[in-house]
């Protein structure tokens, strides 16, 4: 069997109370940058705790929506969109900063990141503001999606991700939270759908057919009551596989801000 590795992202300072035991099961964060969640000190906190366990540091900038934990839909001119991602990512590499560490990539939340897949200018003002901030950043976005597609196109390093506790539609979309069974609701079947997009680069979509994903990370949601048991059993499935867990690897640099 080929040697396999896989990142392992977790999202982070988000208010929720696992944040350093997650840190512990990741290869990367993404740290919540004060607009659906968190706050400079936590975004100190958390970082200070990231660099100190080395896991690679990425933001995670959102819609402005505190209330709904920027999970709901915000129709914003794309120069709106750019300027936000831009202020959230710059105030998140400050901290990095200030702390000796660097800021390795950006991965969208929530609305922001699901509306990035079907909207083009959305997408484009998302890439272009990471780009002209620092070219260096890498990009997370959905696995075989337009966000990762047009980064690459820009010129940009792209990291196709996955989900392992997320239902797929059949063309390769996550299911939306609105939906019934968006969420798989069992450990066992989450465990089995990281392992056949790691190991064998398929899954089984909502309504059992068969589609192509091939991630260079997973998403591991901190937000869930079961978060850090299932973050373990995911890390012990990959390990029990002979898969190996760590961060994306790139030649390029990656910040002169950081």
């Amino acid at each position: 069997m080929n040697a396999k590795s896989i990142d392992l992202n977790v999202d982070l300072g988000e208010g929720f109370e696992h944040d350093f035991e997650l840190i512990k099961l990741a290869s990367s964060v993404n740290i919540a940058c004060g607009w659906h969640a968190g706050d400079p000190l936590t975004m100190r906190r958390v970082t200070t705790e990231a660099i100190r366990q080395g896991v690679a540091i990425g933001a995670h900038p959102s819609f402005p929506d505190r209330e709904n934990f920027g999970r709901a839909p915000m129709y914003l001119p794309a120069d709106e969109v750019y300027a936000g991602v831009q202020y959230q990512v710059g105030a998140l590499a400050a901290v990095v900063a200030g702390l000796n560490g660097r800021l390795v990539h950006v991965k969208p939340h929530g609305a922001l990141y699901n509306m990035a897949e079907v909207n083009d200018e959305l997408a484009v003002a998302i890439v272009q503001a990471i780009k002209d901030y620092d070219p260096g950043l890498l990009i997370y976005g959905l696995a075989g999606g337009l966000l990762v597609r047009l980064a690459r196109e820009a010129g940009l390093l792209a990291v196709d991700e996955g989900f392992a506790d997320r239902a797929y539609t059949p063309e390769g979309k996550l299911v939306p939270r609105s939906q019934a069974n968006a969420v798989l609701d069992s450990d066992v079947a989450a465990c089995q759908q990281a392992l056949g997009m790691v190991r064998d680069g398929r899954i089984k979509a909502i309504d059992g057919r068969c589609i192509k994903i091939q991630p260079g990370t997973l998403c591991l949601h901190g937000d869930g009551a079961h978060a850090v048991a299932f973050a373990n059993q995911i890390g012990d499935a990959l390990r029990d596989a002979c898969i190996a867990v760590r961060a994306p690897q790139t030649t390029r640099h990656v910040s002169e801000h950081a």
